[in-house]
């Protein structure tokens, strides 16, 4: 402002000191005045530091010159004279979140004198004059409180600030000093462009920590990098599941090695698909251990239990006529929009026991297996909690290395560990050959270590000779499935509890992701397309229904790399390993006895990522603690019952296999073979138990929305008003033409 434009009962400034000189009128009242070194951009830092978006879509970029001194600021109207506004920002009572409401623009008004609007208001954002009329909507809407509760005051300088009744001056918000020289004023720009999809997700991406974003792409290294890495820290989930199965199903090594081929065949498949026609989410799907119990109880049924010829084959085939009438079941649920009913029933209060039954429904086979060879178990179990808790904090070239890679660095030291004891001759035992099966075995000497020998020795599988260095999956490979009611009724109600551990993944995920969570159409969407995805799991033969991997979670967070195009690139890489046999091979030869113990680290981290869902609602509720203990200890308990009647051929499966052979000698006697089995088998699974009595509690006992911690999902409206929130779950525009039938799959 130059020297003698101020207004008539103001006094000059100390724009320096940033206070009235000592004789200016009144004493009382300290009007705002900016600093002369404060940068505008500082405000921007804190915005993003605090979740707030300093960038409106509509806003106009502001001069601020000494010239316009009469340009003031009308708190109580939300507008200032030049035309400029403040936006009404929302806070969400449930996520702590700011919303912003871009669906009205605000009407510039002229100042006082002014006499007409400023010509350049046609160019500041404004965009048509229907917006220009929702002005008086929004005017009263903005109220700043002071921070004294005794006084408050406009930008303008006006207010009670004692109780005299006087106001205060008008001092000129705007207004700069001049420099010491007096030869020039100072011109300040402030940045505040409209908000593009680009920005806001950079932003989001910096206030979580997120290294990489979700439609960020860094260049082709880094995604490299990136891939491998989610992947890797994966390892477990994605190729762990075979080791245990399959010889459980009578499969020999060439067996496990095609398994295991096959799932990273379907994995990537599916990870794609559902990367570009489910959520969107930067979600791995593979073979869910959901699936594993069920298969359990399938593979030790009275009718394969004393099968010896091809038996692998006859159990491939039941599992994946099961899996296949489950995921119909669950693809249905998802694009026929009752998934939207149903997620009103679902929430933490429900997942949380849920996905816990998931992990200790192995608690009888993780040790007991791993317990076979101690030498190898125990360290193996020391160096994954080593690695994930005590060396979590070092970082080596800026990269977490131990917490990220925990369960591949473990596996690969471990690993050379036991191969270093067999070939010291640790496990020769004189006149016994390991490569003979056990029931060829004559010597009751070599009999007694056969099972050392199998669970220890890192030489005793045959994939690596038997298996060729090239082999494709297809489907179908091990025959035509077979179809019965009494094993696709397990896998109905099954699929139910793979679509709510889904559920609680997809809102999880969001917000690791600092993105708005799903809507309901999205959920469904995804929904539906797991089912697609299982089926096309159940054609190739993996044994288990391909669900969003629980233990992804873990990994975004401890990674940092939220990019979807990472994990995209990861999935191919994993469809071209599983077309080198020998990549399998090398996999089925890790010691049974190290895949064991290892597998108690990952099943103990489903468990507390089932628990830690419950942070979305109050965990000090009564109501809730009893819920989820009540549902927890029943879901041990009620399947404990069901598997202590022995099975009348008890003395051929081993002691962790026994639980899951209710299906077949249950309490349960209806008259209807088919019936009992799938009741017995059911309620011998704890998943199934504690989903069914947390779905019932929840959803009966009294409890309000924030005592129960309901799902908080987006609206197609809010979506529609944030651009780069509804980028992150739209359809590709060539696909979406296709679902615009379906309204209850769209965003």
């Amino acid at each position: 402002m130059d020297e003698g434009s101020s207004s008539k009962n103001l006094e000059k400034v100390d724009m320096h000191k940033g206070r009235p000189k000592p004789n200016s009128w009144p004493p009382q009242v300290e009007p705002f005045v900016p600093r002369t070194d404060h940068n505008p951009r500082d405000l921007m830092s804190w915005a993003q530091r605090t979740g707030f978006n300093p960038k409106f879509s509509g806003e106009t970029a502001s001069i601020v010159n000494e010239k316009n001194g009469n340009d003031v600021f009308d708190i109580e109207k939300g507008l200032d004279e030049r035309g400029g506004s403040s936006p009404k920002i929302e806070i969400d009572p449930i996520l702590g979140r700011t919303r912003r409401n871009r669906g009205a623009e605000i009407e510039p008004v002229s100042g006082p004198g002014n006499g007409k609007k400023h010509e350049s208001d046609a160019g500041n954002g404004l965009r048509n004059e229907q917006q220009r009329v929702q002005t008086q909507k929004i005017r009263n809407e903005l109220i700043v409180d002071s921070k004294d509760d005794d006084k408050k005051v406009d930008l303008k300088g006006n207010g009670n600030a004692d109780g005299t009744g006087q106001e205060a001056p008008a001092i000129p918000p705007t207004a700069e000093p001049k420099k010491d020289d007096g030869k020039f004023d100072r011109e300040v720009k402030i940045d505040t462009s409209p908000d593009t999809p680009e920005t806001s997700l950079q932003e989001r991406c910096r206030l979580s920590g997120i290294k990489c974003g979700l439609r960020e792409n860094p260049g082709p290294a880094p995604l490299m990098f990136y891939g491998l890495q989610h992947y890797l820290s994966l390892a477990g989930s994605l190729i762990f599941l075979p080791l245990v199965m399959v010889p459980a199903m009578g499969g020999t090594d060439k067996d496990t090695a095609t398994v295991i081929s096959t799932m990273l065949l379907v994995s990537g498949i599916t990870t794609i698909l559902h990367s570009f026609f489910g959520t969107r989410l930067p979600l791995v799907q593979g073979s869910s251990f959901v699936y594993l119990a069920p298969a359990l109880v399938i593979t030790n049924s009275r009718d394969y239990r004393n099968l010896t010829e091809h038996k692998f084959r006859h159990i491939m085939k039941e599992l994946q006529g099961a899996i296949i009438v489950g995921s119909i079941f669950q693809s249905f649920l998802g694009y026929s929009g009752l998934m939207s009913l149903l997620l009103r029933l679902i929430n933490p209060i429900v997942v949380a026991p849920t996905v816990a039954a998931v992990g200790l429904a192995f608690f009888s086979y993780g040790f007991p297996q791993a317990g076979s060879c101690v030498e190898i178990s125990i360290p193996q179990i020391l160096l994954v909690l080593i690695f994930s808790l005590y060396l979590r904090g070092i970082s080596i070239f800026g990269h977490r290395v131990f917490r990220v890679y925990a369960v591949p660095l473990s596996v690969v030291i471990i690993w050379a560990y036991a191969f270093f004891l067999t070939a010291g001759g640790l496990y020769n035992y004189k006149g016994c050959n390991p490569n003979i099966p056990s029931s060829n075995i004559l010597s009751a000497a070599c009999r007694e270590h056969a099972f050392t020998m199998k669970h220890c020795r890192t030489d005793v599988s045959s994939a690596w000779k038997s298996v060729a260095w090239v082999r494709v999956p297809y489907p179908l490979q091990w025959g035509i499935p077979t179809f019965h009611l009494r094993t696709s009724i397990i896998m109905i109600i099954v699929s139910l509890v793979a679509t709510v551990d889904s559920v609680g993944t997809y809102h999880s995920a969001s917000l690791l992701v600092n993105s708005k969570p799903p809507t309901p159409g999205v959920v469904s969407r995804g929904i539906g397309l797991e089912g697609f995805c299982s089926i096309l799991a159940g054609l190739w033969g993996t044994g288990t229904g391909s669900t969003t991997l629980t233990e992804n979670l873990h990994t975004i967070d401890s990674t940092r790399v939220a990019s979807r195009r990472a994990v995209e690139l990861g999935a191919v890489l994993l469809i071209l390993f599983s077309f080198i046999g020998k990549v399998g091979a090398l996999l089925a030869s890790i010691p049974q006895a190290l895949a064991a113990s290892l597998l108690c680290f990952i099943w103990a981290l489903i468990v507390a990522l089932g628990l830690s869902t419950l942070q979305y609602g109050q965990a000090a509720s009564s109501r809730n603690i009893t819920i989820v203990g009540v549902c927890l200890f029943l879901s041990l308990s009620i399947p404990a019952y069901f598997q202590q009647y022995p099975p009348d051929s008890s003395l051929i499966l081993p002691s962790y296999f026994v639980p899951y052979a209710a299906a077949s000698d249950g309490p349960v006697h209806t008259g209807s073979r088919e019936l009992d089995f799938a009741v017995n088998g059911l309620l011998s699974l704890n998943m199934v138990v504690g989903f069914l009595l947390a779905f019932i509690l929840d959803n009966t006992v009294p409890g309000s929305r924030q005592e129960r911690g309901v799902y908080i999902w987006s609206s197609a409206e809010d979506l529609a008003n944030d651009s780069s929130t509804l980028a992150d779950y739209s359809l590709p525009v060539k696909v979406g033409r296709f679902f615009r039938w379906a309204k209850c799959v769209g965003t």
